[in-house]
């Protein structure tokens, strides 16, 4: 097998990966739609475990098919894809905070110059920039637009929200694709690997932290935040997904002990992040980024299905960069 395997070119290794990925998605909605039959005999309680289950197994068909349209298309096209990703999931964040008549003009500025500037970033391979890009000049440049909009009601307050919004969205999808770019000697042609793994890492230690609270509830952390974050269940998840990541070392450029390392550096930046986007949810008043399930851009609830993501791609990005001097 594993002869075959290295016989094979690394466009060919990654089309396997794929068919492997959706053969086994396939596998798991069967099984699911199995259970949705048998679930007219149960309670309220094995109702909305199961709708869970099915928004995490959503969550994993999107991000797989994103994937793979975008490997398929070339780095290029997947950036730009990854930019509208970003698009969508900024005018969510946007469109579920309240605005006034002087964030227009800052609007603007974060839509159709910052968040096209920084996948340009991306795709040039200007890596220094894409760094500080966001952090620096943006955070400065967006007060003083809403500054000559000459409108200070709740000038902080509006401008963080959007600014917390432009990072999330913005600067954290960027790095996903950013990732497609980077050069490893004798690694030519499988970096779709390195993105694989790291959505599998962070993706597991979200499923294997749920399961947990499901299956041994603990007292939460920040009950007022979320009723199921407990530190037991966190250790097991970010544990279990670190080792399934040193099991994935062979598909990365890293070494077993290096694998495990920047699965944990995933994990921990991704699970954390998603409990940050919680808080952002309760305090907003909503259960999720969609209304009602379906968000205002027709995609059902995609900054839930991402937020993880947005925390964990940067951190393992420069993660990646910083340790292998890429």
């Amino acid at each position: 097998m594993n002869h075959f395997l290295r016989n094979l070119t690394p466009s060919e290794q990654v089309g396997l990966l794929f068919v492997f990925v959706f053969g086994l998605l396939v596998l798991i909605s069967v099984a699911a739609l199995v259970m949705s039959l048998k679930d007219r005999q149960e309670d309220d309680l094995h109702t909305q475990k199961l709708r869970e289950f099915n928004a995490l197994l959503s969550t994993s068909w999107v991000m797989s098919t994103v994937f793979w349209v975008g490997w398929a298309a070339g780095e290029t096209i997947a950036t730009v894809l990854f930019g509208l990703v970003a698009f969508f999931a900024l005018r969510e964040f946007i469109t579920l905070s309240p605005t006034r008549q002087g964030d227009h003009r800052s609007l603007v500025l974060a839509f159709f110059v910052v968040l096209p500037m920084q996948f340009a970033l991306v795709i040039t391979q200007r890596f220094d920039l894409v760094t500080v890009f966001i952090p620096v000049y943006v955070f400065l440049a967006i007060p003083v637009v809403s500054a000559l909009a000459d409108d200070p009601q709740r000038f902080l307050e509006r401008n963080a929200k959007l600014q917390w919004g432009i990072m999330v969205c913005v600067y954290g999808i960027s790095h996903v694709p950013a990732l497609l770019l980077l050069k490893f000697p004798d690694y030519l042609g499988k970096n779709a690997f390195l993105v694989f793994f790291l959505v599998f890492v962070v993706q597991s230690c979200m499923t294997v932290q749920h399961l947990v609270d499901r299956r041994w509830p603990r007292k939460p952390i920040a009950p007022h935040v979320s009723q199921t974050f407990n530190w037991t269940g966190w250790f097991i998840a970010v544990g279990t997904a670190s080792l399934m990541g040193g099991v994935l070392g062979g598909l990365t450029p890293f070494k077993p002990a290096q694998a495990v390392a920047m699965a944990f550096i995933a994990c921990v930046a991704g699970s954390l992040g998603h409990l940050v986007m919680k808080a952002l949810k309760r305090d907003r008043g909503i259960t999720s980024w969609g209304s009602e399930g379906k968000s205002v851009t027709g995609a059902t609830g995609l900054l839930d299905r991402v937020d993880a993501l947005c925390f964990a791609a940067p951190v393992f990005f420069h993660s990646v960069r910083w340790y292998f001097g890429v």
